[in-house]
C-alpha cells in the first residue's frame, strides 16, 4: 500500500499542493486527473522522488520513503515522450537498465515480458521503425523488466489515437493485473482516467477535489467543480458516458 500523508509543495510562494492525503491499495490504477497547472506533475513527481516535498510523508508496504533518494525508491515512470534511445534498437532500449542490475530478472522472465507485451517481431527494429503503440510498449518492456514496486506513467496516451489508445489502456490494466502492480497515471483527460483507472483523484489548484471509483465520480461528484470538469469543461464523448455509467449522464 501506498500512503501520501498532508503532501506539501510551494514554488516562489505559490502553493502547488495543499496538504494531499490518501491511499493507494496494491495493484490498484490510480489516475491523477486535473488542469494544466493543477499540480499533477509535481505530486507525481514527489512520488517518484525526484521533487522534493516542503511537509508530508510517503509510506510505501510501511516504509518510510520520505527521505529516501529516487534510485533506492524501487519506483519506475514512463514519461509521456518514451525517452527511448535513437541508436538503440528495440530489445536493447528494453534491457538497457539491466547492464548494472545483473540477475535482477533471468532469461525466461525477460522473455515474459517481451511476449506479454507483444513485442518479439519487433525487436531488432530501430525506434524510427516503431509506430506510436510499439513505441510505448517498448518503454513499459523497458520498465517492467526492472522489476519496479510502483509503476508511474506520464500522460501515455496523449500521443496515441483510435484502436492503438485502446490497446494500451488493455496492456495497462492486464500489467497491474498480472503482475499485481500499483500504477500511478497523470492525465489531464476525464475519458481516459474513467475507462481506465480503479481510482481517480481529482486535483484542482493544489488540493483534492474528490478521490473515488469512476462510478463515484460519475454518480456522486462532491463538488460543481468535479461535475463541471468531467461533464463539462473536457468534453467527454457523450457514448462513452452513456456506455460506461448510464443514461443520466449521457
Amino acid at each position: 500500500m501506498l500512503k501520501l500523508e498532508q503532501i506539501s509543495k510551494q514554488y516562489d510562494n505559490k502553493v502547488v499542493l495543499d496538504n494531499i492525503s490518501l491511499e493507494i491499495n496494491k495493484g490498484e490504477i490510480v489516475s491523477l486527473l486535473g488542469q494544466s497547472g493543477s499540480g499533477k506533475t509535481t505530486l507525481l513527481n514527489i512520488i517518484l522522488g525526484l521533487t522534493k516535498m516542503d511537509k508530508g510523508r510517503i509510506i510505501f508496504d510501511n516504509e518510510n520513503l520520505t527521505n529516501v533518494k529516487m534510485k533506492d525508491r524501487g519506483f519506475n515512470i514512463v514519461f509521456q515522450d518514451y525517452a527511448l534511445f535513437p541508436h538503440l534498437n528495440a530489445y536493447d532500449n528494453i534491457v538497457y537498465g539491466l547492464k548494472n542490475k545483473r540477475g535482477l530478472v533471468t532469461e525466461e522472465e525477460l522473455k515474459e515480458y517481451i511476449n506479454f507485451l507483444e513485442l518479439k517481431p519487433h525487436l531488432n527494429k530501430k525506434i524510427s521503425e516503431l509506430s506510436g503503440g510499439q513505441k510505448q510498449r517498448v518503454a513499459l518492456a523497458r520498465t517492467l523488466v526492472m522489476k519496479p514496486k510502483l509503476l508511474l506513467l506520464d500522460e501515455p496516451l496523449s500521443a496515441l489515437d483510435g484502436v492503438i489508445k485502446e490497446s494500451i489502456k488493455e496492456r495497462i490494466k492486464s500489467i497491474a493485473k498480472e503482475f499485481q502492480l500499483t500504477t500511478i497515471i497523470v492525465t489531464h483527460d476525464p475519458e481516459e482516467a474513467l475507462t481506465l483507472s480503479d481510482k481517480i483523484l481529482i486535483i484542482n489548484q493544489g488540493s483534492i477535489s474528490q478521490f473515488g471509483t469512476p462510478h463515484e465520480i460519475i454518480h456522486q461528484p462532491k463538488n460543481e467543480f468535479v461535475k463541471g470538469f468531467i461533464l463539462k469543461q473536457l468534453q467527454i464523448k457523450r457514448q462513452n458516458i452513456f456506455h460506461l455509467f448510464g443514461e443520466q449522464y449521457a
